[in-house]
């Protein structure tokens, strides 16, 4: 398996992003997809996820309201929407899929629910 996010860059706060991850390697609809970003200095952390329907989303209450995560299974494309960009979302962000179509409350946070990542994006937003 092999995901290739892309799309990151340097932005002023405000500004939107749009992050796309490509996968290969397995059956793309079969597994939930995430998004998890990390700052200098701090931990991995998870910013939203999509089953492998695309029916079922979730966000952390940090970015909930500004990103909107969605995918294209004929693509097997995960991508992220980052709108009304902080200088705390500044950090490199990583696609990752999940070991099952859906995962359920904290669960999707957890990143050992998580069996393939990609190599990350830096995204900087400036003040």
């Amino acid at each position: 398996v092999q995901l290739q996010a892309s799309g990151g860059g340097l932005v002023q706060a405000g500004d939107s992003l749009r992050l796309p991850c490509a996968a290969s390697g397995r059956t793309f609809s079969d597994y939930a997809m995430a998004w998890f970003r990390q700052a200098p200095g701090k931990e991995r952390e998870f910013v939203a996820g999509i089953s492998g329907s695309g029916i079922t989303t979730y966000y952390a209450d940090s970015v909930k309201g500004r990103f909107t995560i969605s995918r294209h299974n004929a693509n097997t494309t995960v991508y992220l929407q980052m709108n009304t960009l902080k200088p705390e979302d500044t950090a490199v962000y990583y696609c990752a899929t999940a070991n099952q179509r859906i995962l359920s409350g904290n669960r999707w946070s957890d990143s050992s629910k998580y069996g393939y990542w990609g190599q990350g994006t830096q995204v900087t937003v400036s003040s």
